[in-house]
């Protein structure tokens, strides 16, 4: 039995489904060129290198600046906060119990660590999947990586 969705196709006596390739469907089916165009594959096939570098590199300085603007932002605020906090405990007008905040901690550390291991296989399965893409797309990825560093030198 042929679900309504067409790249999906389903068996209803022991619920597997089949995952079909859409490179393969495009091929098939005038109406996705029509839709996407004919250099709807992946972007090393629509591309130069030079183009890809070029792409990458700018997004990749884009990302790397903003990526530095916002952690000074950060940087500032936290330690600004923390001063703050100093100056004011300092002055006696706040009183921190020091005890207090250890134990509240090591209580956080210990849910950290309990999430960290259930959430372990999704972020293999990301890690995975972006070494897959980085892979596919090298040339994007080492001009945005190139960008980046830029991005952030700047």
């Amino acid at each position: 039995i042929e679900s309504q969705n067409p790249l999906l196709y389903h068996d209803s006596d022991d619920d597997s489904y089949e995952v079909l390739d859409l490179t393969e469907y495009a091929r098939r089916h005038h109406w996705w060129n029509r839709l996407f165009g004919r250099n709807s594959g992946p972007i090393v096939e629509k591309y130069s290198v030079a183009t890809q570098i070029v792409m990458g590199g700018v997004t990749g300085w884009c990302a790397g600046f903003l990526f530095q603007k916002v952690g000074k932002l950060a940087a500032t605020a936290v330690g600004g906060g923390f001063l703050l906090l100093q100056i004011a405990s300092h002055s006696g007008y706040v009183q921190v119990d020091w005890k207090r905040v250890e134990k509240d901690v090591n209580k956080a550390k210990k849910q950290l660590k309990k999430r960290a291991n259930k959430a372990a296989p999704e972020i293999n399965t990301l890690i995975e999947e972006s070494t897959e893409f980085i892979k596919q797309n090298i040339v994007v990825s080492s001009g945005f990586v190139g960008g980046f560093l830029l991005g952030l030198a700047s």
